[in-house]
């Protein structure tokens, strides 16, 4: 685990939206709407998070690889790939709990979530 994520940063919910950005990332390497990778305002670049759609359970690991999301209220923004994997491509927003994918933690979510209604 990168000694950079704080333990608050570990967990986290909120909504996530979907961006198809054709040019360079903020890291910059360019970006792939057809790639598992997210915008994160302050994980480090690399940090591999799985993302847990709260609407439809579905879920997927993302590398963050971009600075974002820039609108008020919403936590991450994945991909056009991972919006398909999450089922939330026509919706474009979702409620979604994030958790940061470690080597030492199993990658699946506890029956307890961290989020509220």
């Amino acid at each position: 685990m990168d000694p950079r994520v704080s333990a608050k940063a570990m967990e986290h919910c909120g909504k996530a939206s979907w961006y198809a950005l054709t040019s360079r990332t903020a890291s910059g390497e360019m970006a792939d709407p057809d790639s598992l990778s997210a915008a994160h305002r302050s994980l480090p670049f690399g940090t591999m998070v799985q993302v847990k759609n709260l609407q439809n359970g579905k879920t997927v690991v993302v590398r963050i690889n971009d600075r974002g999301p820039f609108v008020k209220g919403r936590i991450i923004d994945v991909t056009r790939a991972a919006a398909v994997e999450l089922g939330f491509l026509s919706r474009g927003v979702t409620k979604v709990e994030v958790r940061i994918a470690s080597e030492s933690a199993p990658l699946k979510f506890s029956k307890a979530p961290i989020c509220g209604d």
